[in-house]
């Protein structure tokens, strides 16, 4: 599946030069990892977000958000972000942000 390679490069701005980044072809688009741990990607036009599992109900009522789910077995803490989730700058940066903020706190593989 090709990914978005507009918001690839949206999101490649927004992360810099973070430390301990990495891009790495994964489910079938684009990932950005930070010290080995999956944080944001590009799947098609949607942006995968990695966030705190407890978090994942609260996130699912914000515009955009779903469940990341292309295997049929849905996971607590990955989401899909797409459509008004991402359209805007501001709404974009946030999720992003989110998604390196809980992979940073993750232990180093």
């Amino acid at each position: 599946m090709a990914f978005n390679e507009k918001l690839a490069d949206q999101v490649r701005k927004l992360l810099g030069h973070a430390s301990g980044l990495a891009e790495k072809k994964m489910f079938g688009g684009l990932a950005f990892l930070i010290n080995g741990n999956m944080s944001v990607g590009v799947h098609g036009e949607e942006l995968i977000v990695r966030i705190d599992p407890a978090s994942t109900d609260a996130a699912l009522k914000e515009p955009g958000a779903r469940l990341f789910d292309i295997t049929g077995r849905p996971m607590k803490g990955w989401l899909m972000v797409g459509g008004a989730g991402i359209k805007e700058a501001r709404s974009l940066t946030k999720w992003v942000r989110r998604g390196v903020e809980y992979a940073s706190a993750l232990p180093k593989k």
